[in-house]
């Protein structure tokens, strides 16, 4: 399990995410590829290809996934120290001063 699958709070991240991150449209090929344990640039590749020979199937299919699939929330990697100091910050300073 790579680290940038895993939560601190729930462990490891279970399903299927779209992955803003390291995607360059909506994540679509970066959450298949993370999901199915594939290399990226293949990935790609393929969904290029795949565009160039059946624009409109491709096209929809990209569009459905990229309005069903939820994206991929953020996971912290820093210390652990630091995330327990701004856990334990995160927002209610603010609301009663």
């Amino acid at each position: 399990m790579s680290r940038d699958t895993w939560d601190t709070d729930f462990g490891a991240l279970r399903g299927f995410y779209r992955d803003r991150e390291n995607g360059w449209v909506f994540g679509v090929c970066a959450g298949i590829a993370e999901r199915f344990n594939f290399r990226l640039g293949a990935v790609r590749i393929i969904a290029v290809i795949s565009l160039l020979l059946f624009f409109w199937p491709t096209a929809a299919a990209y569009i459905a996934a990229t309005l069903l699939i939820k994206e991929k929330p953020l996971v912290y990697s820093g210390r652990r120290s630091e995330y327990e100091f701004w856990r334990t910050y995160r927002g209610d300073y603010w609301r009663r001063s």
